[in-house]
């Protein structure tokens, strides 16, 4: 073999193409090519690999003991090159497909299941793979690779990342129907500061939202007398409900407990939250989840 030749992909169609004929010029007109161009593809071949792949006999030809077994071996490789081409073609079809999303708490139980079923109706044979975590871990993984597009609550400040508002959410303080601030909210902040709390752990977008209207009253982290700092909405709502403490949640997480008065909501202006798509900025975006994009913004599936 010649130090840097490599056989190609249309040296294999003639050599199949000839092989199965027995025959150069119907196999070069099968390929639309001329008999010259298909006998000098297979000359090429056999003078590169020193093999005689043809017996020539008179007018006619014949495979060697070598070309016989080429041919297995070239007929297996163009049909793993026509299934690739059809992988390649579904991808960009969006008719196969895995779409890997990591997503913050809030945004994963409320916000996203429908818009997830709406892509799904469009899109049934992508496969959609979502992880929860808070803000910190969904920023982790897009920065890792392991997910192309991640939804947050909170800011995100690494320059690496593109960030886009997607929808709002609004916050509310709340306690439990015994809790001293159902009968008389707060009005210093030092009433704020006694406490006790409820609070999500650090690194999640609602933890981030409570600390910045506390940085409003004046108040650090550190002022607060915490009781229990818990890794998911649910934990913190049910730990409030039983009187550990009051809260900062997602009016989407409390709505419920409000309407059955398994909880009160205390007066306190609050920021809104706004709710954001996270991407790499210079990793390639496939294109189901540019689709998944568009339904976001545009309301369409696709451009």
């Amino acid at each position: 073999m010649e130090p840097g030749r490599r056989m190609t992909l249309e040296q294999l169609r003639i050599f199949v193409a000839v092989a199965t004929r027995l025959h150069v010029t119907q196999a070069a007109q099968a390929l639309n090519l001329t008999q010259s161009a298909a006998s000098a593809a297979i000359a090429a071949l056999e003078t590169q690999y020193r093999t005689l792949l043809f017996h020539r006999i008179g007018r006619r030809i014949e495979l060697t003991d070598a070309g016989r077994l080429f041919l297995v071996e070239a007929q297996s490789v163009l049909q793993r090159a026509t299934d690739a081409e059809l992988v390649l073609g579904e991808l960009a079809g969006l008719r196969r497909g895995t779409l890997v999303l990591w997503a913050s708490q809030t945004i994963s139980n409320y916000w996203l299941p429908p818009v997830l079923w709406q892509y799904r109706q469009h899109f049934p044979d992508i496969t959609l793979n979502l992880s929860i975590g808070n803000t910190e871990q969904v920023v982790a993984a897009i920065l890792a690779g392991t997910a192309e597009l991640g939804f947050v609550e909170g800011a995100v400040a690494d320059p690496g990342l593109r960030q886009t508002d997607i929808a709002g959410d609004e916050m509310a303080l709340v306690v439990a129907p015994s809790h001293p601030w159902a009968r008389a909210a707060p009005e210093r902040p030092a009433d704020f500061a006694a406490g006790p709390w409820v609070l999500r752990e650090p690194g999640s977008g609602t933890r981030q939202v409570f600390e910045t209207a506390l940085a409003a009253l004046g108040l650090r982290p550190g002022d607060l007398s915490v009781a229990l700092e818990l890794p998911s909405n649910e934990a913190v709502c049910s730990a409030v409900e039983a009187g550990a403490g009051a809260t900062v949640v997602s009016h989407f997480v409390v709505a419920a407990a409000l309407e059955a008065g398994r909880l009160r909501r205390i007066p306190l202006d609050l920021p809104p939250r706004r709710y954001s798509l996270v991407r790499h900025g210079e990793r390639y975006l496939s294109r189901a989840a540019q689709a998944l994009q568009s339904l976001i913004f545009r309301g369409e599936p696709m451009a």
